[in-house]
Parts: structure tokens; C-alpha cells; sequence
């Protein structure tokens, strides 16, 4: 029996058709990926099966019977679970009250009876949460349990998975693919959503590839080759040649980047305290820190752009000590710096791309003369960032907020890159992003390396450390592991060092992650 079927979907917006006659059946009991690169239609796809976005042409049929989702809470009631990838907890209340939120009035009237089924529900898929806890003191796998949990509270029959692994350790990934298979083979059916091809092979019984808002083509990823889904995905003009080569040998290397016994405290009640954090970055390498988020990444990144101050010996560049700088100051001296938040942060979202690019290269001397911007260098900036890095837009007049999220993430590291910067510092430079894009940027990065300058990216995607790292490690409660060249460095030493454990021997299981963030302190 199949659970839902799309046919010849369609869905219009001013300038752009996101979806044009869609197909796509789900059967019971099934685990179907929904892949295609950035701006492919998936997003809106499922915004229609989650009745927040209506079609403008087509049917659903649901259990066989044609329905049109009205709605969230429409789709709730029929079956369906959604997991986005940026999760909609509040951190100030606990497991049970975030998860009574969701659930019919009459559902959470007796607390200790949802208590009871939280645990109950957790328990018997392998996600043990305890329902007094307060969100902002979970891991980030354990918030995403409690989305999924308060899915399974509501009988869930279809649960969709927005890039569910982009914020795991290897060992939580491993626990999640177990409770899916689990819930598979009770008949739920799931949607699953990612960039990760192995991930998709390793788990899903198909997958239907998007392209340019139409379904480019279906297979069942067990047995079709990772190279052969990508060309579905982003054709045969895009390159995916993913030889990295490492950067050896690097004893001999001048250390451009030091940050040296860095200690802060946190600066309110969620964010993480730094803790004798020390390392280096050398010439012409890539260092990679792993961790789950909220273990003092964004903290340490802030320290080292200059968004936040410390003692001036604790940051160096190129043995100049800037601890006591500002940003301006440290872009000076060569620092470029991608931030994890791309609107906001890395790009005013109003703004035209021609006017983003002055945010930090109007300084580099590439774009003024005699103190006066050159809006014709402006201009042929911003235009050689998109040819070179393939960025989907309509023009350099384009506002940033047009840009899907992928095409966005290459216009701002370019933006970077083109600077070159003898140090480059980079946090989840390829998150969300498809893998041609993914390629494309992880080359540059490569070809930015091998031009010397030192480039330290900060990612949760442990694939792409490897990938494209000469050294690695991991950051935990805001302590920093043992750095490693990555040929030393087992997937399962990392996934240990991201959940605290620094000196024990590598374990085959489920690590210690959800002791360590109980154990977490919130000040120094």
C-alpha cells in the first residue's frame, strides 16, 4: 500500500516555477530519500505535504484517498511529522512542556501522564530523553529526539527528515539509523532529506532526484552508484571531482594563525565558556575542528574574527598579536571570515550582492582608490565572484535574500576567496549545500590552501572534514582535543573527542555525549 502519492505537482512563484509536474509515491513502511541540489524544489515539496504551502496544480492522495492538506495542523492529524532542520524548541522549557505544545489540548491536560509516555515512547526507539530536562541543557542529537519523539506522540505515519545527520556525532548517526529501521519496519514510512549520498545509500530503499523543479529521475540508491545519483542531480556540466590531496609535510611550516591558552567565560546562561583553548594553523594547510554545535564553536570563531576581544598574546597572526583587536583591524592584517549565519552575518539580507561585496572587501584596496569606492570595480567584483562560483542570481542588483541558501554560501566565501587572505577562516562552509556546490567550494578552499595561506574550518559535517582537512580535531564543552594528522585520526577517535572523551580508548558504541553536556558548566 502506498502511504502518499504526489501527482504532476506544480507550484509557481513570481519569476521561478519551484515544482513543475512532480511525481513522487511513498509506500508504507518505506525509507525514501528526496534529493537535488540547492533551489531543486525539495523544500517546497515538502512545505505542500506538510500543508504549508498549497499547490497550484495537481492532487495528493493519502492511504489511497485523494485529500487536500489544509494545513500543519491538518497534516499532524492525518499522520504526518515533519523534523526541519533548524529545530523549533524553546530552550527555557522542558522536554514535556515543548513537546505538549504540539499536541491536542486535551492530550497534555494530566503532565505526568505525557511524562509517562515521553519515556515510554523514547525508550522503546532507543532515544531515552528524560522529560524534565530543560532544552538548552541537551545535546544538539538530544533536541533532535525530542522533535522526533513529539512526532511519535502523534501516531506519526509519514515523518519527514530535513537533513536529520548535518548536526550528529558518527555515534548519534548510527543510533538514529536504528530507530528509523526501527520505525520502518512498524510501517511508518520516512521521507529523508539530504546532501550525504553515502548516508542515502546506506539507508534509504529509494530515492526520487530533483532538478530544477522537476524529477530528474529515481533509483534505488543501494545499488546505484554515488557518482551516478550526482550527475541526476546536478548534471553532466558540473564537475565532481572530489581529489583532495593533502598538504605534507607540515613540521616545517610557519604558523600563521596561534591562538594560545584562550580562555573566555560565557557570556550568558546558553552560550559555552572556552577552556585553555590552544592551537595552531600552519601555512598552507587546513586545519578541521569537528563538534556538535553549542560545545564554544561560535564562541571560539568570535574570538578569532574579533567580534569579541581577549588577552592581546592569546591570538596571533603571523606572530602579530591581535587579541585585542577589532574585525576591521584583524581583515587588515589578512583575515577572511565566513560565518556560520549567512543572512545576517555574512550578508545584509536587503542589500544588492554588488553592495554586499563592500561589507569586507571595501578596505582590501580591490574596490576604491584614493578613498572613494569604484562602483565599476564593484561591479566587475561582484560579477567575477558569481561566474567564478557559479552563482545562481539574476544580476549583481539581486537583494542577498533572493539567493537560496547554497547560492548564497558560495557568493560569501568568494566573496572571501578572491580576496585572498592569508588566513581564512571558514564555519560550515558547505552546510545545506548540494554537492556540486559542495565540490566546487571545498576546491577553492584546496586551491586558496596551496597558495599558502592557513584555513581553519569549523563544521559538523565530519565527512567533509576528512575530505579536505590536513589535521583534525574536536571541541567539546569548550575544551579542545588532541590535534591530529587525519591519516591518525579514526572516525570513531572523533566521534569520542566530540563528546568529551580525550584520553580514553576508542569505543565501537554510543559515546558519552548526553553525560558531558549534564556535566556542562555554564560560567568559568
Amino acid at each position: 500500500m502506498n502511504r502518499i502519492e504526489l501527482h504532476n505537482i506544480t507550484k509557481r512563484y513570481p519569476g521561478c516555477i519551484a515544482n513543475q509536474s512532480v511525481d513522487l509515491v511513498v509506500a508504507a513502511g518505506e525509507i525514501h530519500a528526496l534529493l537535488g541540489e540547492n533551489g531543486a524544489g525539495k523544500s517546497t515539496l515538502m512545505k505542500i505535504i506538510y500543508g504549508v504551502v498549497k499547490p497550484d496544480a495537481g492532487h495528493i492522495l493519502w492511504d489511497g484517498q485523494a485529500i487536500a492538506i489544509k494545513g500543519a495542523s491538518h497534516a499532524r492529524d492525518l499522520g504526518i511529522g515533519m523534523v526541519f532542520q533548524h529545530f523549533s524548541l524553546f530552550e527555557t522549557l522542558t522536554v514535556a512542556e515543548n513537546i505538549s505544545l504540539s499536541l491536542p489540548p486535551k492530550t497534555d491536560a494530566n503532565m505526568e501522564a505525557l511524562k509517562a509516555r515521553i519515556l515510554s515512547v523514547s525508550e522503546r526507539y532507543g532515544m531515552r530523553l528524560d522529560p524534565d530536562r530543560q532544552v538548552h541543557s541537551l545535546s544538539v542529537g538530544e533536541q533532535q529526539r525530542v522533535e522526533i519523539v513529539r512526532c511519535l506522540l502523534q501516531d506519526v505515519k509519514l515523518l519527514i527528515l530535513d537533513e536529520p545527520t548535518s548536526v550528529l556525532t558518527p555515534q548519534e548517526v548510527t543510533v538514529l539509523f536504528r530507530t528509523l529501521a526501527q520505525l520502518a519496519a512498524e510501517g511508518c514510512s520516512i521521507l529523508f532529506i539530504s546532501h550525504k549520498l553515502d548516508e542515502v545509500r546506506a539507508l534509504c530503499d529509494t530515492a526520487t532526484i530533483l532538478r530544477n523543479g522537476k524529477v530528474s529521475g529515481d533509483c534505488d540508491p543501494k545499488v546505484t552508484a554515488t557518482s551516478d545519483i550526482a550527475r541526476l542531480m546536478v548534471g553532466d556540466e558540473t564537475p565532481l571531482n572530489e581529489n583532495y590531496v593533502k598538504a605534507e609535510p607540515l613540521d616545517s611550516r610557519v604558523s600563521r594563525l596561534m591562538v594560545k591558552q584562550l580562555s573566555a567565560r560565557a557570556l550568558d546562561a546558553f552560550s559555552c565558556p572556552l577552556r585553555d583553548v590552544s592551537f595552531d594553523v600552519k601555512s598552507g594547510e587546513i586545519l578541521g575542528i569537528a563538534g556538535v554545535a553549542g560545545n564554544g564553536q561560535e564562541e571560539l570563531l568570535n574570538l578569532i574574527s574579533g567580534e569579541q576581544t581577549s588577552a592581546a598574546s592569546s591570538v596571533l597572526f603571523d606572530e602579530v598579536q591581535v587579541g585585542r583587536l577589532g574585525p576591521a583591524e584583524r581583515r587588515q592584517l589578512g583575515l577572511g571570515f565566513v560565518p556560520e549565519e549567512r543572512l545576517g552575518r555574512g550578508a545584509v539580507p536587503n542589500m544588492s550582492l554588488q553592495d554586499n561585496t563592500l561589507l569586507t572587501a571595501y578596505q582590501s584596496g580591490l574596490l576604491s582608490a584614493g578613498g572613494w569606492v569604484q562602483t565599476n570595480r564593484v561591479v566587475s567584483y561582484a560579477r567575477s565572484i558569481i561566474e567564478r562560483f557559479n552563482v545562481k542570481t539574476a544580476g549583481v542588483s539581486a537583494p542577498a535574500k533572493s539567493l537560496s541558501g547554497g547560492n548564497l554560501q558560495k557568493f560569501i566565501l568568494g566573496r572571501e576567496i578572491l580576496q585572498n587572505p592569508t588566513i581564512l577562516v571558514c564555519s560550515h562552509p558547505t552546510w545545506g549545500v548540494d554537492i556540486g556546490a559542495a565540490i566546487l567550494i571545498r576546491h577553492a578552499l584546496i586551491a586558496l590552501r596551496d597558495q599558502g595561506a592557513a584555513v581553519l574550518v569549523v563544521s559538523e559535517d565530519i565527512d567533509e572534514l576528512y575530505a579536505i582537512s590536513d589535521r583534525i580535531g574536536a571541541i567539546c564543552d569548550g575544551r579542545l582535543s588532541p590535534i591530529d594528522s587525519v591519516s591518525k585520526v579514526s572516525i570513531g577517535q572523533l566521534g569520542q573527542w566530540m563528546a568529551g572523551d580525550f584520553n580514553g580508548p576508542e569505543l565501537s558504541g554510543v559515546t558519552a555525549a548526553s553525560q558531558q553536556n549534564n556535566e556542562r558548566e555554564l560560567s568559568v
